[in-house]
């Protein structure tokens, strides 16, 4: 089943057309949300976000799209899709009405809702290897539009084929000043020492939730200095580990990149760090 407007309709029923804008122009925003027995994980963060996001895109937000109510939504998706007690993906996509060219002839938007499950209800840590290289076809723009979490993903569609074709795991996506800005599928960070590094938002990442959280546990640390903060290429293979982050698998550890091989062993102490701040967003729901 999927939340379309409100209204839960089969997912192989036709609800969306060739008018639709986020299919014609890319018209739409998303939010990737994790579910474990009912509990969005970081829900505030998530909603805020796509809030934020919908007024940049001037985006008319409606009056019933409060926190609560939304949230209510998927908690009827996730029991209409028998997830309710499992752990779970949900995208939340959020477009603007049809009509109109490149100008829209309304701000008024309509939504879906999907839901699949996930299989563990734990951030877990992946050991095997995970071999990354930079995506160099195509650039990362500069500025406030990338991010944001738009369906604009043609780059990273892109990367994703030439990681596949050429046998890596993943790509690294660079900026117009050839800055590392993050993953095909999520934010990067780096550690060198002590100093656990990431992009400065200006560089154009990803403005991912799961980046400000492992940002606030190394800036609470006592073990750790964080730094944001454009990453060159030839800092890569100088790092002692580099990670991936994002809402759904929480932090990747990258085993290589090119010659370097890279340990994990900070990025599994902030993993677990990670799953008890979901589990503090979860009992305070």
């Amino acid at each position: 089943m999927v939340n379309f407007n409100g209204t839960l309709v089969a997912s192989d029923s036709t609800f969306l057309n060739h008018t639709n804008r986020g299919l014609r122009y890319g018209d739409a925003l998303f939010e990737t949300i994790r579910s474990v027995n009912g509990t969005l994980f970081f829900w505030e963060e998530h909603y805020l976000r796509l809030m934020a996001s919908m007024r940049m895109l001037r985006m008319e937000i409606p009056m019933n799209f409060t926190m609560e109510a939304l949230e209510s939504n998927i908690q009827e998706l996730l029991m209409a899709n028998e997830l309710q007690a499992n752990a779970a993906r949900v995208r939340f996509t959020v477009f603007r009405n049809d009509g109109g060219l490149y100008l829209p002839e309304t701000n008024e938007i309509g939504y879906c809702m999907e839901a699949t499950p996930l299989d563990s209800p734990f951030y877990l840590l992946r050991t095997d290897s995970y071999e990354v290289e930079l995506f160099k076809d195509f650039y990362v723009n500069q500025d406030i539009l990338s991010t944001l979490k738009t369906n604009n993903k043609i780059l990273h569609v892109a990367g994703s084929i030439f990681a596949k074709e050429n046998g890596y795991q993943n790509c690294l996506l660079l900026n117009g000043t050839k800055q590392v800005v993050e993953a095909l599928n999520g934010n990067v960070f780096l550690v060198q020492g002590t100093t656990i590094k990431t992009p400065p938002l200006q560089d154009g990442c990803l403005n991912g939730i799961i980046r400000k959280k492992i940002i606030e546990v190394v800036q609470k640390s006592e073990d750790y200095e964080l730094l944001e903060a454009s990453i060159s290429p030839f800092e890569l293979q100088k790092a002692d580990e580099l990670f991936i982050t994002n809402t759904i698998v929480g932090i990747v550890p990258i085993s290589k990149y090119r010659k370097k091989e890279f340990g994990h062993q900070v990025a599994k102490n902030l993993l677990g760090k990670l799953n008890a701040l979901a589990r503090l967003a979860g009992n305070a729901v």
